[in-house]
C-alpha cells in the first residue's frame, strides 16, 4: 500500500522508470541456456507501461485490454511466481511495450509529428506484422480515429505539477532503460523460437 501511495505522487513515466530500474538489476545476463525473465518484476513493468498507454485515451483500449488480460491471466493462474509462465503472454506484452517504445521515440525525435501519424507508424512497425487482417483493420478504422492531439497527450503525461522539460527528461530516461530491456527479452524469445508467433 505504501508503495502504491508513493507511485501516485509521480508521473506514469516516472513510475515505469522506477519499475524498469528494478528489472535492469535483475537482468539475466548473456548465458541464454539459463536465460529467464523474472516474471513478477516483468509484470510490474508491463503494468506501469499500461498507465502510459492509458494517456493515449480510448484509442488504445483494445491494446490496453489485451495487455491487461495477459497480466491478469498470469496472476490468476499463479504463474507470476512460477518459472513456467505463459510464453505467449510474454510475447504479446513485449510487443505492446515495443509499440510504446516506438511511439515515445517518435514523439521524442519529432515532437511536431501528429499523434495520429506517430501512433499509426508505431503500430505498423511493431504490432501490425503480427496481427491478422481483422485486428489490423479494426486498428485502422477505430483506434486511429480516437487518438488525442499532441498537446492533450503531453498534458496528460505531465500531470498537474509537471513541466515540458521534466517530461522530456523522463521520456528520454524511459527510452534509454526500455530499449535494452526489450532487446534482452527479444533475444530470449529468439532462443526459445517465440519471436515469430502471430495472433491466432
Amino acid at each position: 500500500m505504501k508503495r502504491k501511495r508513493e507511485l501516485e505522487k509521480v508521473s506514469e513515466i516516472k513510475s515505469a522508470i522506477e519499475e524498469l530500474s528494478v528489472m535492469v538489476r535483475l537482468k539475466p545476463g548473456d548465458n541464454h541456456d539459463a536465460a529467464h525473465i523474472p516474471t513478477k518484476p516483468f509484470l510490474h513493468v508491463c503494468n506501469s507501461v499500461l498507465q502510459v498507454l492509458d494517456k493515449i485515451g480510448p484509442t488504445m483500449a483494445v491494446l490496453r485490454q489485451d495487455i491487461h488480460q495477459n497480466i491478469q491471466k498470469e496472476a490468476s493462474e499463479g504463474n507470476a511466481r512460477k518459472n513456467t509462465s505463459s510464453s505467449k503472454a510474454v510475447v504479446w506484452l513485449t510487443r505492446a511495450m515495443d509499440f510504446t517504445l516506438a511511439l515515445l521515440q517518435k514523439l521524442a525525435t519529432d515532437p511536431e509529428q501528429s499523434m495520429e501519424e506517430a501512433v499509426e507508424e508505431s503500430y505498423n512497425i511493431t504490432l501490425k506484422p503480427w496481427h491478422g487482417w481483422i485486428s489490423s483493420a479494426a486498428f485502422k478504422v477505430v483506434a486511429l480515429k480516437l487518438v488525442p492531439d499532441n498537446k492533450t497527450f503531453t498534458d496528460l503525461l505531465m500531470g498537474k505539477d509537471g513541466s515540458n522539460d521534466t517530461l522530456k527528461e523522463e521520456t528520454q530516461t524511459l527510452i534509454t532503460l526500455l530499449s535494452p530491456f526489450l532487446e534482452e527479452i527479444h533475444s530470449i524469445m529468439r532462443v526459445y523460437k517465440m519471436d515469430k508467433v502471430k495472433s491466432t
